[in-house]
């Protein structure tokens, strides 16, 4: 018999101490239970630790979404999280519990405890590859764990009420001299959304496309910024100060450049 190396008895270990073998008989140990497998499969989640999930969920297991619809048994769910969150190579997702709004419930039938229901709020990050980290959304969730033979499994998953975070503007508008915002106002354009006009209105800027018109303000005198969403808007300027072109950023990476045409 092969003697076992330290790191196989450290996974068993961290295995054992995730599993969902665990009998709770009061209110109390139902809590802490679940609250305990909860965390080790957003954990298992966040790292796509794809081996793990089967631990987790019956095989009969099945999952609703508002958005991506209805998942039945867990080799399907487990294919789904593997290809959709786990496969995208350019970036990664992570999982963020909210502060205060997750909640267990307790399951009895007469005195016996069958199962429990785990609920709260929980936030999406993503961070695209050499990219920063942002908020992409939050949503609800529901999940049903039973406990049956001894075994705590999720039976029942509902995500839902998925929706963009609301924004909270961060960064300081500063007065810009006229002249300057004079240079900048023209005629761009953009292969994504065609012709953009820049006019200005007082000491902010006014971004005309198609029928829609967006305020920007300045954060220094080449710099722009959205209060309603994370938005910059960086003006690069030739050797006779007028603009060449500008680059647009969301959460801190370049989604558009528009050339300067008149």
């Amino acid at each position: 018999m092969k003697t076992k190396t330290f790191h196989s008895i450290l996974c068993t270990a961290i295995l054992l101490a995730v599993t969902p073998k665990v009998i709770a008989q009061t209110d109390q140990d139902v809590t802490a239970t679940i609250l305990h497998l909860d965390s080790a499969f957003w954990n298992a989640y966040n790292n796509c630790d794809t081996a793990h999930f089967k631990d987790f969920f019956s095989d009969d297991v099945e999952f609703y979404h508002d958005k991506g619809g209805i998942t039945l048994g867990a080799s399907a769910l487990i294919e789904s999280l593997d290809k959709n969150i786990c496969g995208n190579d350019d970036s990664h997702l992570r999982r963020e519990a909210v502060a205060g709004t997750v909640k267990v419930y307790p399951l009895k039938d007469g005195d016996k405890i069958y199962g429990a229901v785990i609920s709260g709020e929980h936030k999406f990050y993503v961070t695209p590859t050499g990219k920063p980290e942002f908020q992409s959304g939050i949503a609800s969730f529901t999940e049903l764990w039973q406990l049956k033979n001894g075994v705590w499994k999720m039976t029942r998953v509902l995500s839902y009420n998925h929706h963009e975070p609301d924004y909270v503007n961060r960064r300081k508008e500063i007065i810009v001299p006229a002249k300057q915002l004079e240079r900048l106002i023209g005629t761009y354009k953009s292969e994504k959304f065609g012709t953009v006009t820049l006019v200005r209105e007082g000491n902010i800027l006014l971004l005309k496309m198609d029928k829609n018109t967006f305020t920007i303000y300045p954060m220094t005198d080449t710099t722009f910024f959205s209060k309603e969403r994370d938005l910059t808007f960086e003006f690069v300027r030739g050797a006779n100060e007028k603009p060449v072109k500008m680059i647009v950023k969301e959460n801190g990476a370049v989604a558009d450049e528009l050339l300067f045409v008149k």
